[in-house]
């Protein structure tokens, strides 16, 4: 797996992860929509679409479902 060259996105990934599957997709989702979540207030633009990019290929992993 890839992993960020910018530090400044780890702990936002990382709060982000924390939330569960379901809830990752979400704010996905959100981001997505342009919307902004409290994990990435204070992130440019760019930063919060290498964060997307990130979860999704995080998520790629789970495939359609999120297991338990």
């Amino acid at each position: 797996m890839r992993r960020l060259d910018d530090s400044s996105l780890e702990a936002p990934l990382e709060a982000l992860c924390a939330k569960g599957c379901r809830q990752v997709r979400r704010d996905i989702a959100a981001l997505e929509s342009g919307a902004e979540l409290p994990e990435t207030q204070g992130l440019s633009a760019d930063e919060r679409a290498r964060l997307l990019t990130e979860l999704k290929q995080i998520m790629a992993v789970y495939g359609d479902s999120c297991r338990l």
